[in-house]
């Protein structure tokens, strides 16, 4: 409570601060900077108006509270008392809808929150363990996404012989998917004795998450002239269609270099729609990454890189514990954890 209202405190002295550069004649003749302080004057408006409110509330109960304490009359007393007892009432009350305010103001919602997502899943550092591991990933993925009522579309996937991924693709639609989903971006770290390890050692692999919102047709323009597509022959852990047609689609986008490819459906036409899907997405991505550019070192120094060079969260099987380290989010259910049930967790980080 004391760290919002001086945060509060900051803004409305900002706030002072911006109607006297206003009143200013080298402002006024200055239209684009009269223009910028103005907009950030406006926006200011609304939360301190409820944060005035809420200190009127509080000074009048600490004049109920002073009139109490002092000598009076029984009748003054008990007057003061219930006006007392009104405005702690009051205060609660507006406490709570400043809270509310507080949080989307300063933390204002994502455009593409309400978004599908693409979600890449890598092994990273300890070979078999690390591939098996994302595929546990992908499992309670699947099984979150089920629950919240989304759909889960695989687009590519690249299987070991002990049923690991050395990497999964897959679309994840719903309405608001992205905004669930995006805090999983980075590295996750596992604790635990590999299936291969016949000495009973501990070992500790990487798996690394990538969430991107889908891109829509109208926010990525591809021109057909600069994509290279090829028919190939689909891989993966045998069956009768596997390697026999060539079903699967691999595009380049000869500007960027990158490269995408599906083959989780039987239909070439289907294949290239969800590898379109999944190149439109990327693109979207480099284009942010590439805007952020300028300003990526002042973050760094400030936050962190957040990207998902980053480990974010380890999964300690002897201690059935999984902990986020950007929080200090700490569960002892790692099996429930591990089934779907995750919400917990991406609430918190809301």
């Amino acid at each position: 409570m004391a760290d919002l209202l001086s945060r509060l405190e900051e803004t409305r002295l900002r706030c002072q601060g911006l109607e006297e550069r206003l009143a200013l004649p080298e402002t006024a003749a200055n239209p684009a900077l009269f223009q910028k302080l103005m907009k950030e004057y406006t926006s200011l408006t609304p939360i301190l108006s409820e944060y005035e409110s809420y200190r009127e509330a509080e000074k009048r109960g600490k004049e109920a509270e002073e009139l109490l304490t002092a000598e009076g009359d029984a009748e003054l007393r008990a007057l003061a008392a219930e006006e007392l007892e009104a405005a702690r009432e009051e205060c609660r009350a507006r406490y709570a809808r400043l809270e509310e305010k507080v949080r989307s103001f300063f933390n204002p919602p994502d455009p593409n929150d309400e978004k599908n997502v693409v979600v890449e899943i890598r092994a990273g550092a300890g070979g078999e363990e690390a591939a098996l591991f994302a595929a546990e990933l992908y499992r309670m993925y699947g099984m979150f996404a089920d629950a919240e009522g989304y759909t889960v579309e695989p687009v590519s996937r690249n299987e070991t012989g002990l049923g690991g991924f050395r990497e999964i693709t897959f679309l994840v639609e719903g309405e608001g998917a992205y905004s669930r989903l995006k805090y999983e971006s980075g590295v996750h770290r596992v604790q635990r004795v590999p299936q291969t390890e016949t000495q009973g050692r501990i070992h500790t692999s990487t798996v690394t998450v990538a969430v991107l919102p889908e891109a829509e047709e109208v926010e990525v323009e591809i021109n057909p002239a600069d994509l290279k597509i090829e028919s190939i022959k689909s891989s993966g852990a045998g069956g009768q269609h596997i390697n026999k047609t060539e079903s699967a689609v691999r595009i380049l986008h000869r500007p960027s270099g990158l490269v995408v490819e599906c083959q989780e459906e039987r239909s070439q036409f289907k294949n290239r729609d969800k590898a379109l899907k999944l190149l439109r997405s990327r693109l979207l991505s480099l284009r942010r990454e590439e805007q952020e550019g300028k300003i990526a070192a002042e973050r760094r120094g400030q936050v962190g890189t957040g990207d998902r060079s980053e480990k974010i969260r380890t999964y300690n099987f002897p201690q059935s514990r999984v902990t986020d380290r950007r929080i200090g989010y700490a569960s002892h259910d790692l099996a429930g954890f591990l089934n779907g049930g995750i919400g917990q967790l991406i609430d918190a980080l809301a």
